[in-house]
């Protein structure tokens, strides 16, 4: 058996160089010790139920707070942040019912973030060590490692908010056995001050104490979760198919961030609306290629024609025969969560009349 490369003290000057110069904006290191307060903060939101069922993270917090879980001996963490703000495309002419996308999930953001992080891994497993990517993965709390490397603060909304830049950010880390000479990071001071405003422009009041997110209230969340959307957060589900985008566009340090420095035009290929009677019409097939890069149960699109259907309960004309059609198609359909689905969309733009749509919330 061949030995591996001999083993070199990693530079940390190289080391941000080259995830900057690899398309990472913001990037910093951490020591790879447990999470503990984020273990307990997990778990203690996992014993009140505010989980909602959600797995990812709350699925084995022992592990997603243990970076030695992911990497044995591990000793230190490589965090990366890349921004994905960019300029909020127009809504699309025409009288078809079009849905928003979250802007996360328009493209894939992270594949150019797990790139850069593998540039930084290839550069320590050149050196002899061994080095893991973990983006967007159940394996690790990116949060908790990103506050840990000083990038940012954690917001009222829970999402993590970088000084001068921000929250529209992926998350991501590189975790190694390699012993990076790094001054730990001050931790960032809260930002926040006594606003309360992604609180109180929740739409379904999901954030009812400060940094606490109930997921069982969370549309963002309803959206991937399984079975039926709960009825009584249907409306306030308005124009959305995927992802929601409030808590960060209310947000005055994301304001601010907008009038310093304008966004930049969202990038090809870059999704902001989806035409709802054209989705509801497409075969699975279609859709698992078109949208296969969102979080979908079990890979089973009956969801995304889920969400679809209640969107256009909200956006859709009672009097477009478009409309009337792909609902008749579902209710009349064979299944039975879809067919409840649009009677219950169908039942809204009858009480909402012919005159526009029941709500153009987005």
């Amino acid at each position: 058996m061949s030995a591996g490369p001999a083993r070199t003290v990693p530079d940390p000057a190289e080391i941000l160089a080259l995830a900057h110069g690899s398309g990472i904006d913001v990037a910093g290191f951490a020591v790879a010790e447990p999470f503990g307060r984020a273990r307990r903060e997990i778990e203690r939101r996992k014993d009140l139920g505010l989980h909602g069922g959600m797995a990812f993270t709350y699925r084995n917090p022992a592990r997603s707070t243990d970076p030695t879980r992911a990497v044995a001996g591990a000793r230190s963490l490589v965090v990366g942040a890349r921004s994905y703000r960019c300029r909020e495309p127009e809504r699309p002419a025409g009288t078809s019912p079009k849905a928003a996308v979250a802007r996360y999930s328009r493209t894939d953001h992270y594949r150019p973030l797990r790139d850069g992080l593998e540039a930084v891994a290839g550069l320590l497993r050149s050196q002899g060590w061994t080095a893991k990517v973990l983006v967007d993965d159940n394996a690790m709390v990116d949060r908790a490692a990103a506050y840990r490397a000083g990038l940012g603060w954690f917001g009222k909304n829970t999402v993590l908010l970088l000084p001068g830049r921000g929250s529209w950010f992926v998350l991501g880390s590189v975790v190694t056995d390699a012993p990076l000479a790094f001054e730990p990071a001050a931790g960032v001071p809260d930002g926040c001050g006594t606003c309360t405003r992604c609180m109180t422009a929740c739409p379904t009041g999901a954030l009812d104490e400060a940094g606490v997110l109930d997921a069982r209230r969370c549309l963002a969340w309803l959206l991937e979760a399984p079975g039926d959307f709960p009825e009584e957060h249907r409306a306030a589900l308005g124009g959305r198919i995927y992802g929601c985008d409030v808590c960060q566009e209310v947000c005055p340090v994301n304001r601010r961030v907008d009038r310093a420095d304008p966004a930049p035009p969202a990038p090809d290929g870059d999704e902001a609306w989806v035409d709802l009677v054209e989705l509801l019409r497409s075969d699975d097939s279609v859709l698992l290629d078109r949208y296969g890069r969102w979080y979908i149960p079990g890979r089973d699109v009956r969801h995304i024609r889920r969400n679809a259907l209640i969107a256009l309960g909200n956006v859709g004309q009672a009097g477009d025969p478009s409309v009337q059609a792909v609902l008749a198609d579902a209710i009349h359909g064979g299944d039975p969560m879809l067919s409840s689905h649009a009677a219950w969309a169908a039942d809204r733009l009858s009480r909402a009349g012919t005159s526009g749509p029941a709500e153009a919330v987005r």
